[in-house]
């Protein structure tokens, strides 16, 4: 992407290096095995830090004076862009449904921080929290992304971000909530099923922000959009499921299969079109 001259987003709560308190004796094997499995959980964020005990137990403190690297400094720069952008992009969106858009917080932090979720872990990789309406976003995780899965790039990394602000999005569209207490009164299949529907939408909304960043400020580059769409795909259930234990469970899919987040993220980047991401009435076997 070419972000030459681009603003930077002032609504980022940079807490790099201060610590925050996480689940002790989680080791770095466990964390990356975590990583691979909750990727973008960010539209469950509250059950994500539950299910993997980040929410109770003794916590650790960072010590010592934190000096963040070139590249993460480079990378901060780069996601403090991409949020201006997704503030531009939705702002102007929203006004053309009479509604006013209030961005989200991005916080950066490094290891673990406390959240309106709970105790959030980079190992849970980046996230929403509708509580305190922010994203919380560890670079460190892109960096695991890309070594892990092989899925890496500037746009692969806005996608990242943009599929946070889409759960946002549907936050202040009152989405993310309705679809929450619908889970809360579902049997697990279903719960998850409704996971995948919010999970899918969110990836849509992604590419709902890039027609329009595209559109306004032609910044993407050779390449960037099958980065973008590289990166849906090893994020989907069924690849990550098979990476991690061999097998998939499609019961226990709550993200989308590959095919499925390549789909909507490629609906949004051709459409730009809001109206035409309701994954909510669509029967499930046409997701």
């Amino acid at each position: 992407m070419n972000l030459f001259g681009r603003r930077e987003s002032d609504n980022v709560d940079d807490r790099r290096g201060m610590g925050g308190g996480a689940k002790a004796g989680l080791g770095i094997g466990g964390m990356i095995v975590v990583a691979i499995i909750t990727l973008l959980m960010g539209g469950n964020a509250t059950d994500v830090l539950q299910n993997t005990g980040l929410m109770s137990g003794s916590t650790q403190t960072q010590q010592g004076t934190y000096q963040p690297t070139k590249e993460e400094e480079e990378l901060a720069k780069f996601s403090k862009q991409i949020l201006a952008s997704t503030e531009d992009i939705w702002t102007a969106e929203f006004q053309r449904m009479g509604k006013t858009y209030t961005p989200p917080k991005l916080v950066l932090y490094t290891g673990s921080i406390q959240t309106g979720c709970g105790n959030g872990d980079a190992s849970t990789g980046p996230f929403y929290c509708s509580a305190d309406q922010c994203i919380y976003l560890d670079l460190s995780f892109l960096a695991t992304m890309k070594q892990q899965l092989g899925a890496g790039g500037d746009f692969a990394n806005a996608y990242v971000i943009a599929h946070e602000v889409g759960h946002h999005v549907q936050y202040l569209l009152g989405t993310l909530d309705a679809a929450h207490q619908q889970m809360a009164q579902e049997s697990e299949k279903e719960s998850n099923r409704t996971s995948v529907r919010i999970e899918l939408q969110a990836d849509f909304y992604a590419g709902v922000w890039a027609y329009h960043e595209e559109e306004r400020f032609k910044s993407l580059e050779a390449g960037d959009i099958e980065e973008a769409l590289s990166t849906a795909g090893v994020i989907g259930d069924d690849y990550l499921q098979n990476k991690a234990q061999g097998y998939t469970v499609p019961d226990a899919f709550n993200h989308g299969t590959s095919e499925q987040r390549v789909k909507w993220l490629k609906k949004g980047l051709s459409t730009g079109n809001m109206d035409d991401g309701d994954t909510f009435s669509l029967p499930y076997s046409d997701l």
